[in-house]
């Protein structure tokens, strides 16, 4: 089960453990494409914080819909980017968002 809130993103893992990172700990977003579709998740939103902490959630959650508006909204989000993960099935890890980023 995944949250995402004015403070952060959670999940709740199947075991009851529990992965979050906070707006104000966010350090990098990266989409995560794994050629596994179209029967199987393949993209993740993985939400890095400081020290390796951070959550993934994958793009088929019922939570992906809010958590992309938010992302959207960060200063420096890279669209064009975040498009072209989510159009290809590449094996690979599109960095759209890092604390500090701006868009030219």
């Amino acid at each position: 089960m995944v949250s995402v809130d004015d403070t952060g993103v959670r999940r709740r893992l199947a075991d009851g453990s529990e992965e979050s990172v906070t707006w104000a700990e966010l350090t990098t977003v990266v989409i995560r494409v794994i050629p596994e579709g179209p029967w199987k998740e393949d993209v993740f939103f993985m939400l890095a914080g400081p020290d390796g902490s951070g959550t993934a959630v994958p793009s088929g959650d019922p939570a992906a819909d809010a958590l992309l508006e938010r992302l959207q909204r960060l200063p420096g989000f890279d669209h064009d980017k975040f498009v072209e993960a989510m159009t290809t099935d590449a094996d690979e890890a599109y960095v759209v968002w890092s604390a500090g980023q701006t868009t030219t």
